[in-house]
């Protein structure tokens, strides 16, 4: 089964539990890491923002509570945006946040579209992660920010075998206990060591079109906060 359509199927069938599982198994963190994420945005990048692999639009939402004026958030999974739309109208944020279904190598938007584009814990599901970066740029204005929260592994040793056993032995038996798909969250710690370390990825943002790229490791490094921009010209 190709990649897409396998994240699809698996984030269709974790949808219902994804948002308790998600605040649970990161102690709540993940809502201050969107927070950081947030404030690499100046008021300019807030015009019109670009959620790539939104889920159930807590980073959409995030980014409205933070000034956006507008939010497109965009995503595979149709019942992870369900949950989504639902939560942005209990929310009143209707009028701000619209969503669209689709892979983020066809974006199916128009060139320098965007001021701002975010992907929150996306990239690693990406089919083609290069096609998907390209095309991200190619709908950004120039001079638009990329701003990317992505898992990865620890540095110091000590840390990264704490974090390795949460990761490999006790998040997948709750988040499969909670979910009933144990293989959804063993996918987890799996696609985590496959992708690159951020240096790598840093080339891969330059290579695809982005200048200015720089990354700093949030929580002792679990998590790593990514900023790129489009050339202005």
């Amino acid at each position: 089964m190709a990649k897409q359509e396998q994240a699809r199927g698996m984030f269709n069938q974790i949808a219902p539990k994804y948002d308790f599982l998600n605040h649970l198994l990161s102690f709540q963190i993940d809502k201050l890491w969107r927070k950081k994420a947030m404030r690499c945005l100046t008021e300019a990048d807030k015009e019109y923002v670009l959620d790539v692999a939104c889920g159930t639009a807590d980073f959409s939402m995030t980014a409205v509570k933070a000034g956006a004026k507008q939010v497109l958030g965009m995503d595979i999974s149709e019942e992870m945006m369900k949950i989504g739309e639902a939560k942005v109208r209990e929310a009143g944020l209707s009028e701000r946040i619209r969503f669209k279904q689709g892979p983020c190598e066809d974006l199916g938007e128009a060139d320098r579209t965007f001021s701002a584009a975010t992907v929150a814990f996306g990239v690693r599901n990406f089919e083609d992660r290069e096609a998907g970066m390209r095309e991200i740029c190619r709908v950004l204005k120039p001079g638009g920010h990329l701003v990317i929260l992505e898992f990865s592994l620890p540095r110091h040793w000590l840390i990264r075998q704490l974090y390795l056993f949460y990761f490999d032995r006790l998040l997948p038996f709750i988040g499969g206990l909670v979910s009933g798909d144990k293989a959804a969250y063993a996918y987890l710690p799996e696609s985590v060591r496959k992708f690159p370390s951020p240096e790598d990825f840093s080339g891969t943002l330059e290579r695809c079109g982005f200048e200015e790229v720089r990354f700093r490791r949030l929580t002792m490094g679990i998590v790593v906060l990514y900023e790129a921009v489009k050339p202005a010209v």
